[in-house]
């Protein structure tokens, strides 16, 4: 196994260590919120020519298609070594702290390593390729580990599992499905099994869960590979289920399901690559039903995300596995404001007004104005560092972008002077 080879090109760290910087944590899968919007101040606008300035490159790092999350100023994130899953943690200067192995790799396609860590309190939480759901401590320890696949008798497609954990109260949730249960909460401090919904009789799909607290009501949102479903955060009882690939009624798409669904104000949207249309569920003024209100098979987001941003939804398409054009649609009508071609589809990030469009063929990465009016490209450069397909989607932090491309962690300056 190789040590990780670490490149600093600025001190700007320092300002950090004397207390002059209180970072803005990202501690798991699209952010604190789960949106994929940073709302911190104070950003570039615009980005000089060849990009941000470059601070640290982290190279040696493991394969992998998963993000960083930072917490406390700690980054943590997971990799691939033989078949093997680790979490490694640095700090915030690229200094090394720990590394542990908590599973096993999914062995079949794509196998790099694909779960974001996410931090709760003093206490990481991963989810293996083949499912494994693991607690370690910040210092690297594991404290639990349980085989989730196996022990709830789970069922996945044909990439494994892709799910991050998502953290409700003192459990959590993973999605193994299967004929045994469809989503389970287990204690977060012990790994004991707190409540195991029905069974869909469905597999899994890549999506890492959603909350979404409207009322009283504590609401896990995800898609399996069949079903769009609302599920109980305190008992587990699924409130509601809707047939993803019915919507329309002709019936597009199949199983393979990625993005996480995005709620705002009473409506959730979901979105899946292959021709799935996307979708508007209104939830009941309860939370314990749903329905389509409009769809539009435009923005069909193959693994990227979608963010909202006053009021428009923006995100690229799958045209086919190696295409795809951006888009916006306006989240009340679903009327598409406009499709543009701009190298490839890829991931987003949503920060003060601004796009971060990463296109995931060639890594390219864009700042876009958040505009319904046009793709509105101010500045790109290329991701030229790193190997593999350009998966993993944009951190920010502290006014630094974080960019993952395979074994390679590149950070840059995007903070205004």
């Amino acid at each position: 196994m190789k040590t990780y080879r670490i490149i600093i090109l600025i001190s700007v760290f320092t300002l950090i260590f004397t207390g002059l910087v209180q970072a803005d944590d990202w501690p798991e899968w699209r952010g604190p919120r789960r949106d994929a919007i940073c709302k911190e101040t104070g950003l570039l606008k615009e980005w000089p020519e060849g990009g941000p300035e470059l601070l640290m490159t982290i190279e040696d790092l493991g394969k992998g298609f998963s993000s960083p999350s930072i917490s406390k100023g700690v980054i943590y994130i997971t990799s691939m070594y033989d078949n093997e899953e680790y979490i490694s943690a640095f700090e915030l200067d690229g200094t090394p702290k720990w590394k542990t192995k908590y599973g096993k790799a999914y062995t079949k396609s794509f196998p790099d390593a694909r779960s974001t860590p996410t931090v709760d309190g003093d206490y990481v939480y991963v989810i293996s390729g083949t499912g494994e759901v693991v607690c370690l401590d910040t210092d690297g320890e594991i404290k639990w580990s349980v085989p989730g696949y196996e022990k709830f008798e789970g069922k996945y497609g044909a990439w494994g599992v892709a799910e991050s954990p998502l953290i409700v109260d003192n459990k959590v949730i993973y999605t193994p499905c299967g004929d045994k249960t469809t989503v389970v909460a287990m204690d977060k401090m012990t790994g004991e099994t707190v409540w195991m919904s029905e069974t869909l009789n469905d597999q899994s799909g890549y999506v890492s869960p959603l909350l979404v607290e409207i009322g009283d009501l504590k609401l896990i949102v995800t898609v399996t590979g069949t079903y769009i479903i609302g599920v109980n955060a305190d008992n587990g009882n699924i409130e509601w289920k809707i047939v993803y690939k019915d919507i329309p009624e002709e019936g597009k798409g199949g199983d393979i399901n990625i993005p996480t669904p995005v709620y705002h104000d009473g409506g959730i949207f979901v979105t899946s690559g292959y021709n799935h249309t996307g979708v508007m569920l209104e939830l009941s003024d309860d939370g314990k039903s749903a329905k389509p209100v409009w769809v539009n098979p435009d923005l069909d987001t193959h693994h990227g995300g979608v963010v909202l941003v006053d009021g428009y939804i923006y995100g690229s398409n799958w045209i086919n596995n190696g295409n795809g054009n951006w888009l916006c649609l306006d989240w009340e009508s679903g009327k598409t404001m406009y499709d543009t071609k701009w190298h490839n589809k890829g991931s987003i990030l949503a920060a003060e007004g601004m796009l971060y469009c990463y296109e995931e063929a060639k890594g390219n990465l864009g700042l876009v104005k958040a505009t319904p009016d046009e793709f509105a490209l101010v500045s790109s450069f290329r991701i030229e560092k790193g190997s593999a397909q350009h998966w993993g989607h944009p951190v920010i932090s502290d006014g630094k972008l974080y960019i993952r491309h395979g074994d390679v962690m590149m950070v840059f300056d995007v903070k205004a002077k």
